[in-house]
């Protein structure tokens, strides 16, 4: 019941959220000012969800050292796409043409910190804790890593090459990401940073949805089995190699942090429990706040 009521909660502010986005859209500084609301409703809306349905100090969203993660994340996305697009120059298949829309940059400023935010609370703070408190946390990565790829199928230029690789790159690494810091802080930036960085500033196709105007005007040429094609660099085997890096980077941190959540059978026979978020019981000796 809690999951449902936390999905929904989430799952309203930003569908309305992206409803008024949708009405305001041509004007880059209302499309700002809405996503960045949207963002912060949601974080609100999640912590007094899960608080009244858990009963506990949302600590995943904690203000303490909220922005420095968020800093963090946010670079670690940015650097992530750019060494894609790094790969893709270097193979002559993306080459840039000038300056861009400035405008369009700041839409999209708004529009992809509304999606990240909201996205990482329903599908790692909401989905994925829960599961993983019955599952453990390599089969809750799994599972909703799955589900996350499968949604970006509703998307208009997607293939099931692409929500395979949404999954891979995006699914199970932003799960990991949250495993290895237990907050949600530092995913929802490296969500935000890859996905600005892949419209906002270099003006390519995100998931499917088509190009983007960014910061430089640029073209995006090739075999779609190395560029990603009409899905966007996402869609690109260099993607998908950077995300299974860091996946595999994430889960030895949340493995050496003490983070990793056994399946409830296991914790059963060995006698050791796991608090509500997710994460080591109280006593344990494991950081969660990193």
């Amino acid at each position: 019941m809690r999951l449902l009521k936390q999905l929904l909660v989430v799952a309203a502010i930003a569908f309305v959220g992206g409803q008024v986005v949708g009405v305001v859209r041509g004007n880059p500084w209302l499309t700002l000012a809405i996503g960045v609301g949207t963002a912060v409703l949601a974080i609100l809306g999640y912590a007094w969800v899960v608080r009244r349905t858990e009963r506990r100090p949302v600590t995943e969203v904690a203000r303490a050292g909220a922005a420095g993660r968020l800093i963090r994340g946010t670079v670690i996305g940015v650097g992530m796409f750019v060494a894609v697009i790094v790969n893709l120059v270097f193979l002559g298949y993306y080459e840039i043409n000038g300056l861009g829309s400035v405008p369009g940059a700041v839409a999209l400023l708004g529009f992809m910190a509304a999606a990240a935010v909201t996205e990482e609370l329903l599908f790692r703070g909401v989905l994925f804790r829960i599961v993983e408190e019955r599952t453990g946390t390599w089969l809750a990565l799994l599972l909703t890593g799955v589900v996350f790829g499968l949604v970006h199928l509703v998307n208009p230029d997607a293939t099931l090459w692409g929500a395979t690789a949404i999954a891979i790159e995006a699914g199970f690494m932003l799960a990991a990401c949250y495993a290895a810091t237990r907050n949600l802080w530092v995913p929802i930036g490296l969500h935000f940073g890859w996905n600005f960085a892949a419209g906002g500033i270099f003006s390519t196709v995100v998931s499917g949805n088509g190009e983007s105007a960014g910061l430089l005007d640029a073209t995006m040429s090739g075999p779609a089995l190395i560029t990603g094609g009409d899905f966007g660099p996402e869609g690109s085997p260099y993607a998908v190699g950077a995300g299974l890096v860091l996946t595999l980077v994430f889960m030895w941190l949340a493995h050496r942090r003490g983070h990793l959540v056994p399946c409830r059978r296991r914790r059963a026979t060995a006698g050791s429990p796991v608090g509500s978020a997710g994460e080591p019981a109280a006593g344990s000796t494991a950081t969660v706040s990193r």
